[in-house]
C-alpha cells in the first residue's frame, strides 16, 4: 500500500503556497492607496511629466509634478467603492481627530483620484472640489455627466 502524501507546512519566513482557483482577497485600504500612488507615478511619467515623491508622510500632498514650466502639488486618492451602478464614492478630505477636513489651496493644487475597478483617473484642479470632503465620481461607462466628468483622464491639466 502506498504511503499517503502529507501536506507540507510552510517554513517560517516563507509565504503559504497559493491554492489554485482561490479568488483574490479584498485589498486593504492602505494597500489600495499604495497601488494608486505607484500607478500615478507610472502614468504621470508616461505622460511626459517629471514626478518627485517627498520623503515621509508629513506633507498634505503625495507628489510634486513638474511639467517644465510649473510645479504642482498633487494628492492621490483611490476608491473601489461603488455607491450605485457606475458611480463611485471617494474621500477627498484629509483626516483629523474630529473627522474629515477639506484641503486648502495652500496645501495642494490637484487631486488625482484612481478608480481601481476601471483603472481610470480623475485629475481634479483644486477649484473643482474646493471645500469638499467627499465626491461622487461617474464611471467612464456611465451614460450621463456631472460637474466632475470633464476631469476624467484630464492629464492635460498637469501639462499646462
Amino acid at each position: 500500500m502506498p504511503t499517503p502524501k502529507l501536506r507540507q507546512r510552510p517554513q517560517p519566513g516563507h509565504p503559504k503556497p497559493a491554492r489554485p482557483n482561490t479568488p483574490p482577497t479584498k485589498l486593504h485600504t492602505k494597500r489600495c492607496g499604495d497601488l494608486a500612488e505607484i500607478s500615478f507615478l507610472y502614468r504621470a511619467a508616461h505622460e511626459g511629466l517629471d514626478v518627485a515623491k517627498p520623503y515621509g508622510d508629513n506633507n498634505r500632498y503625495d507628489f510634486i509634478v513638474d511639467n517644465g514650466h510649473k510645479r504642482s502639488l498633487v494628492q492621490v486618492k483611490s476608491t473601489g467603492k461603488e455607491i450605485s451602478k457606475h458611480r463611485y464614492h471617494v474621500n477627498a478630505g484629509r483626516r483629523l481627530n474630529l473627522g474629515a477636513v477639506p484641503y486648502t489651496k495652500s496645501e495642494i493644487d490637484f487631486l488625482a483620484v484612481y478608480l481601481h475597478p476601471e483603472k481610470t483617473w480623475y485629475i481634479l484642479p483644486f477649484k473643482a472640489f474646493r471645500g469638499q470632503v467627499t465626491l461622487a465620481l461617474l464611471s467612464k461607462h456611465h451614460p450621463g455627466h456631472n460637474s466632475y466628468s470633464r476631469y476624467l483622464e484630464a492629464w492635460h491639466l498637469l501639462k499646462r
